[in-house]
């Protein structure tokens, strides 16, 4: 497995921007940047400008707050900026926040993302080889693009096209028209092994050559006991924020856990955040997180994920020490 390297979803640009290159010295392969408080294109953007050599992921943009045409020009100029290095991941979100944060449509989000995709790639063909733009789809039009705004061919190429996904129609949309899967860190073995990968190699008609499944796979650190029991409370907290979404729930079904859905739901509603992470069970703990020293993380993570992962990440919802970071991240290299 490739090891990537994932800011903090509360860093700030200039903190990401700094991570960044701290991960490439470090030796990662990759560096992912999240879109929750900040512009992912622009923190990255950033990133591009201050590295030299790791590959830089957006982990996620939201695609359904934005439309083809803007991704495209994004990524096509994070593209160049990066000299080819960026790799353009993106999610749909959910709900409510496309609705009622973002002020967009919804509807059908896996026929939805598989059209979107299509429409980025028509576009990005457009600009190659200078053939007439003509895409219409049923949620997206685009039909127009004069020499004034075209931006010509991209020494570097596209950049490849990651979807984040969950559900089966989700995952199959991206075996259909992505170059990869980035796998929800609410994800178990057996569901990945079960229901993911299957849906993926039906929808690419039974092979995965040349497709990367990338994880952010939380893990619980600590350099004393002190400091792991936050760290494990901070992962708890972020598996039961997870769990309560109701989009997630067919991974809690799979175990049994459909009732543990409900109760988090509902605590959420009532932002009852505390009471949700004590819902969390040391089983649902240990299906979902690794826990231990760095050694006994990485053994763990490669004896789950070894031989269906191709990139990994360390999800960590609390502050972990670098030196323990750098030495799973030494293990699984090694």
């Amino acid at each position: 497995m490739l090891v990537d390297f994932t800011a903090p979803v509360s860093a700030s640009p200039a903190e990401v921007e700094a991570a960044a290159v701290a991960a490439e010295e470090g030796g990662y392969d990759g560096f992912g940047a999240a879109e929750t408080r900040h512009d992912v294109f622009t923190t990255l953007t950033l990133a591009a400008r201050a590295t030299r050599r790791i590959s830089l992921q957006s982990g996620i943009a939201v695609a359904f707050a934005r439309n083809p045409m803007t991704v495209a020009v994004l990524a096509n100029d994070l593209r160049l900026i990066s000299e080819g290095r960026f790799r353009l991941g993106l999610g749909s979100q959910v709900k409510p926040h496309i609705e009622r944060r973002f002020s967009m449509p919804w509807s059908r989000p896996a026929a939805r993302m598989e059209e979107f995709v299509a429409a980025l790639r028509a576009i990005w063909h457009a600009w190659a080889t200078g053939e007439r733009l003509l895409f219409r789809g049923e949620f997206y039009k685009h039909t127009l693009m004069s020499e004034f705004f075209d931006p010509g061919p991209n020494p570097h190429g596209n950049p490849p096209v990651e979807l984040a996904a969950v559900g089966e129609r989700m995952t199959a949309a991206a075996g259909r028209v992505a170059d990869g899967l980035l796998v929800h860190p609410l994800t178990s073995v057996a569901y990945l092994g079960e229901r993911i990968v299957p849906a993926l190699r039906d929808a690419r008609g039974g092979s995965l050559d040349g497709f990367t499944l990338s994880l952010s796979a939380m893990v619980v650190l600590g350099t004393d006991e002190a400091r792991r029991a936050e760290a494990e409370q901070a992962v708890r907290r972020q598996i039961a924020f997870y769990a309560s979404t109701p989009a997630y729930r067919p991974v809690l079904d799979m175990h049994g856990w459909g009732e543990l859905a409900d109760r988090l739901n509902l605590l959420s509603r009532r932002q009852d955040w505390a009471a949700m992470g004590a819902e969390i069970t040391d089983e649902v703990l240990d299906t979902f997180a690794v826990s231990g020293d760095p050694v006994t993380v990485a053994d763990r993570l490669t004896a789950r994920f070894g031989t269906t992962i191709d990139r990994i990440s360390l999800y960590t919802p609390y502050e972990a020490d670098r030196h323990q970071l750098a030495a799973v991240r030494g293990a699984l290299r090694g």
